[in-house]
């Protein structure tokens, strides 16, 4: 792929996924077809999470005084948090924050719901949009100043372990949703000094773009009771007492369509899993001027199947040449292309082009197995695009023993390098210096008779670092 991130700012506007040509610095408006996209991804999350979660939506605004309740969290985004300060024209008595992520505005409300240990446990989640002044570098869909896309479930448990129960069911509803897109992934312990602000310890999924940068994707933080205590969320004990709650909360957003668009899409554009694919199949009619109208009722009945089929189906009509239509389709990323012209018709048979591949096959189209083999190329899709993508994941991995090894990775082949490492964080900090990366987490503990990379001390960790996004 040429250069990824001119590739990526070109894919976003040639395919209409968004337009950032909104007069507000960071901020981007969601296209027809990129809405779709965003559409059919939250609806596989959805599915996954209304198995155990209910689904609310809380305000945008969160009150100063709110926010400032939790020290450690506000110092964690004093410096990105946009303020209202007036209605109309009066000065507001109190300035309103838009929301930099719901914890301060949520959690006044659980206060008030929870009562008894029978309320628990309490599983919400919500998809808004949250605002935080980025200060870095914008980049549409990666580093941006509205979030869009940001789900974000919050949990309430009457006890440390059930707190940390959810902690692995959170991390394997990401896995699922992850597995489902065909996203590859690492899932690491972040350093206390990157976990979330006011968290006990985070959990992150990261993937690795075309570029050799990694992109978080996904976190999950058990909160323990540092919130509970600041805004006094407690529940009465069977015997009566109150206790505070634990809690945990995860979230996910817009970097979701990103590494769709980045780690599946090539030189002809993007490349887009079945499940998420506004088109999963296009046909295109092959017209002649002899039998246009049997060629074009043809196509129309077909399509009426397969959309009573449950698939997602477009028939291009348009009066223009097969080619032109090809390339558009092929850019867009569809997954399945049907070309019938009379002769396929007379032949019981039709191309079929495989955007993975870039593959076209013959396939009966009047077999009573007719539907069930396009169901079947499309899953094949889905699993060759994951067995692809994961591939290209592992092959970017590599172990090292030195510093210098680690180094001269990173700065020739990007991608995510593994390592022993101690765990002291001022070690860490310093070879993240040293190496101008930054340590992604741990990804196995209690190791033995292996030396910390850096300092030489007695390695606890194996541990990961990376150029980051």
């Amino acid at each position: 792929m040429t250069e990824f991130s001119e590739w990526f700012h070109n894919i976003l506007e040639e395919a209409e996924i968004i337009d950032i040509r909104y007069p507000v610095k960071g901020m981007h408006v969601w296209q027809p077809q990129g809405f779709k996209i965003r559409k059919y991804t939250l609806d596989i999350l959805r599915k996954l999470l209304d198995e155990t979660h209910e689904e609310v939506l809380f305000p945008l605004l969160i009150p100063e005084d709110e926010l400032a309740k939790e020290a450690i969290h506000v110092k964690g985004f004093e410096e990105e948090v946009y303020w209202v300060t007036h209605g109309g024209l009066t000065e507001l008595n109190k300035k309103l924050a838009l929301r930099p992520t719901s914890e301060t505005a949520m959690y006044p409300m659980f206060a008030l719901w929870v009562r008894n240990h029978n309320d628990l446990p309490f599983r919400f989640y919500q998809v808004v949009n949250t605002f935080r002044y980025e200060t870095k570098h914008t980049r549409p869909l990666i580093r941006v100043r509205e979030i869009t896309t940001f789900k974000e479930a919050h949990t309430v448990h009457a006890t440390w372990e059930e707190c940390e129960e959810q902690v692995q069911k959170a991390v394997q509803i990401y896995r699922e949703f992850f597995d489902t897109l065909g996203i590859p992934y690492t899932i690491t312990k972040r350093p206390q000094w990157d976990k979330f602000p006011g968290a006990e310890y985070t959990m992150a999924f990261d993937t690795i773009l075309p570029d050799g940068k990694t992109l978080q994707i996904g976190t999950v933080h058990n909160l323990g009771q540092t919130f509970a205590k600041t805004f006094d969320i407690t529940y009465e004990t069977a015997e009566g007492e109150h206790e505070y709650v634990y809690q945990t909360c995860y979230g996910v957003s817009d970097r979701i369509i990103a590494s769709i668009i980045g780690i599946h899409g090539d030189e002809k554009g993007l490349c887009l899993p079945p499940s998420v694919s506004p088109h999963q199949i296009v046909i295109v009619p092959i017209i002649f001027k002899k039998g246009a109208l049997q060629v074009l009722e043809f196509c129309r009945n077909m399509a009426d199947n397969l959309k009573d089929a449950g698939l997602r189906v477009h028939l291009d009509e348009r009066d223009l040449r097969a080619g032109k239509k090809f390339y558009e389709y092929e850019m867009r990323g569809v997954p399945l292309r049907l070309e019938i012209g009379p002769r396929d018709i007379k032949n019981k048979n039709a191309v079929v082009f495989r955007r993975d591949k870039l593959e076209k096959e013959i396939i009966n189209i009047e077999s009573d197995t007719f539907i069930h083999n396009v169901n079947s190329i499309l899953d094949d899709i889905t699993e060759n695009m994951k067995e692809r993508a994961w591939g290209s994941f592992n092959a970017h991995i590599r172990s090292v023993e030195t510093v210098h090894e680690a180094k001269k990775e990173i700065e020739e082949n990007r991608g995510i390098v593994s390592f022993y490492w101690c765990g002291d964080e001022q070690c860490g900090k310093d070879l993240e210096e040293k190496v101008h990366v930054d340590i992604l987490g741990i990804q196995e503990n209690n190791i033995s008779n292996f030396k910390c990379i850096y300092c030489g001390k007695t390695a606890e960790y194996k541990t990961l670092i990376a150029k980051t996004y």
